[in-house]
């Protein structure tokens, strides 16, 4: 398996999206109208400018059905490329490279789209000194391979799962009776990164004061999140959320917030244009 991502099983990936799409009959279609010993080449190409993701894993679902199907990647995972370019060239079974043709393309239409949409956010704040995040906004299931494509277009990840840092938000402060003590709670429990959510200036210090060590500025505008930093002053990382897009995320990059995050790197990414066509048929 030529892909390894800690936490993800790729070879149960890989089996599963196929039996989805293979069902008890199979692929009716290739049985009924390809000869069994056909063979096939084919390239996988881009038809936009994207930044490739999911290629190995590509690779993965042809070489299921076709062990000795000969693969070669022409790009890596995290390269951005022009239209027109081959990703990927193989050969093998026709009748393999048919019925995981969907599951393939499928993968890597997601992850790249994922990619692509990632590094455009990533270039508007290139030079600021800000870090792009992205979120747990992801298709149940899918979070580290999601997250991994984020990886692949310049962002760093935050929060895997609930399990990797205590984040402290409206709901929880207003069952906790409010931030100090929600705060206070969450340091007796041992937990030693604490994310607070802040929507209001006048809850930075109460945060701050009981241990906060992460402050997520959630829907401030420009002029409120430089206060919001000036406030902060260096003690604890500063987190910018809420609302953010390309037309935005360079004022916000420039009030020099620590980390700004984007739901939309996963939740709003458009699938990429990637095709296959074949080469020859033999």
């Amino acid at each position: 398996m030529p892909f390894a991502l800690d936490g993800f099983d790729p070879a149960a990936f890989v089996r599963d999206v196929l039996a989805e799409d293979l069902g008890d009959a199979g692929d009716i279609t290739s049985t009924a109208v390809i000869p069994a010993d056909a063979r096939f080449r084919a390239v996988m190409d881009s038809r936009d400018t994207i930044v490739a993701a999911g290629l190995p894993l590509a690779e993965a679902f042809f070489r299921a059905l076709d062990p000795d199907m000969q693969v070669e990647r022409l790009v890596a995972d995290g390269d951005r490329v022009e239209p027109g370019t081959a990703l990927m060239r193989m050969e093998g079974n026709a009748r393999a490279m048919l019925t995981a043709e969907r599951s393939a393309l499928n993968t890597v239409q997601h992850l790249s789209g994922i990619a692509t949409l990632t590094r455009s956010y990533a270039d508007r704040i290139a030079g600021s000194g800000a870090r792009l995040l992205d979120t747990r906004k992801t298709i149940p299931g899918l979070r580290r391979l999601e997250k991994y494509a984020t990886r692949m277009g310049g962002a760093t990840n935050h929060r895997m799962g609930l399990w990797d840092a205590a984040m402290i938000k409206d709901n929880h402060v207003a069952v906790a009776g409010g931030i100090g003590p929600a705060v206070k709670r969450a340091r007796l429990a041992g937990i030693a990164s604490i994310i607070v959510e802040v929507d209001r200036l006048d809850q930075i210090a109460p945060a701050l004061e009981a241990g906060a060590t992460h402050l997520l500025l959630d829907n401030m505008p420009p002029a409120t999140l430089r206060e919001a930093v000036a406030m902060v002053a260096g003690r604890v990382p500063t987190e910018a959320s809420g609302g953010i897009d390309l037309d935005t995320i360079g004022a916000v990059a420039d009030t020099g917030v620590s980390f700004i995050s984007v739901g939309r790197l996963t939740q709003s990414a458009p699938a990429a244009d990637i095709g296959l066509d074949v080469a020859t048929a033999r």
